[in-house]
């Protein structure tokens, strides 16, 4: 089934006006809303209520044009990463399923799947229950994505549950414990132990040891991208890859950045999903063929970068997933031309160590 997608950006936290547009100009229908990927202006952290609110103004637009009901659209998967630091734009990436004849044909295009976890308690995250809870998800979402070669998913985007203190405290009460009494935390490790599911359902790696999870940092996918937040206690996962006879005309592709300078990275996920691009090249050359990019970055965990030495890990002012997000936004910012890219932090386990995963979907056809 052929797989629209449209970037739209948001002019304030609650605007899903650029959803209506794209719907205005029947660029797809609300009922064919597969999937949304985001980035809000809120401070990215356990407390940003930013992702909130974007997602009830998305999934208030689903409900009046559409004819599903509002339990129905609960279900749409909408992954909201918080914090647009320095020069990013807030923005969404809609998936669609138009449902119309895309042609068909051998030639591998965008696909889309989805699928939510089971349920992923308090005490699972960081260990490997929630590993295997993740995997079973990414296979199920697969199978919806009619993708059957683990080679050709690219993008596997989550947003599943941390760990706050009612929750901390809900484990407690049932005998449990938890492998961090740090909320903020738990978001990186959330992240991490995500990763390793991924990993893990693609046959990236094999099936980690409980004391592998969060400290082997050797262990990654290359092709996940995960966030967290309070507002679910699943796995939301959407995974994008190019399927055989899919139709439409968009493909992705990926590649990793082996740190956070590393520019040549963006371009190869670019140039893997089939856009030529020359020896050295610069934002112009992409023309209007890229519809997005999609990042996951880090701090270099030995504080060095390039051989230079590096301070964002000792700043008590601002947490160095702030300096992170905003150094690699405007490397990426600047390699495609445009600000409204998505950039998330908290990469455990998402790409090498001081790096992170690419990947990127360009128009083909």
């Amino acid at each position: 089934m052929p797989v629209e997608v449209a970037k739209v950006v948001l002019g304030s936290v609650t605007d899903a006006s650029g959803l209506a547009r794209a719907l205005d100009e029947g660029r797809f229908a609300a009922d064919e809303v597969v999937a949304v990927i985001g980035k809000t202006e809120g401070n990215g952290g356990v407390n940003d209520f930013t992702r909130i609110l974007a997602d009830g103004a998305f999934r208030d637009v689903l409900v009046a044009r559409g004819t599903r009901s509002p339990e129905e659209v609960a279900q749409v998967p909408m992954v909201w990463s918080g914090g647009t630091d320095g020069v990013l734009t807030p923005h969404a990436t809609v998936f669609a399923r138009t449902g119309g004849d895309g042609g068909g044909g051998s030639d591998p295009r965008l696909a889309i799947g989805i699928a939510l976890s089971e349920t992923i308690l308090p005490e699972d995250i960081g260990r490997p229950a929630m590993v295997e809870k993740v995997a079973e998800g990414v296979r199920r979402a697969m199978a919806d994505a009619g993708i059957t070669d683990p080679a050709e998913v690219h993008y596997v985007q989550t947003k599943t549950p941390l760990l706050t203190m009612d929750t901390i405290n809900d484990a407690r009460a049932r005998g449990h414990d938890v492998a961090t009494d740090e909320p903020l935390d738990s978001m990186n490790l959330s992240n991490g132990t995500t990763a390793l599911g991924i990993g893990v359902a693609l046959g990236e790696i094999a099936m980690p040891a409980a004391d592998q999870i969060g400290r082997d940092v050797g262990l990654y996918s290359s092709v996940a991208s995960c966030s967290s937040g309070v507002e679910l206690d699943r796995a939301q996962i959407v995974v994008v890859g190019n399927a055989a006879g899919a139709g439409g005309r968009y493909r992705i592709g990926h590649a990793v950045m082996r740190d956070a300078l590393d520019v040549d990275g963006i371009y190869d996920a670019i140039r893997s999903a089939g856009l030529d691009l020359p020896d050295r090249p610069r934002a112009a050359d992409l023309g209007d063929r890229l519809v997005n990019v999609f990042l996951k970055c880090e701090a270099d965990p030995r504080a060095v970068l390039r051989g230079r030495r590096q301070v964002a890990l000792d700043d008590s002012d601002v947490h160095h997933h702030r300096h992170l997000k905003a150094a690699v936004g405007g490397v990426a910012a600047a390699a495609v031309g445009d600000p409204a890219v998505f950039v998330s932090v908290a990469a455990l386990h998402q790409g090498p160590s001081g790096g992170g995963p690419v990947a990127a979907i360009v128009a083909v056809a």
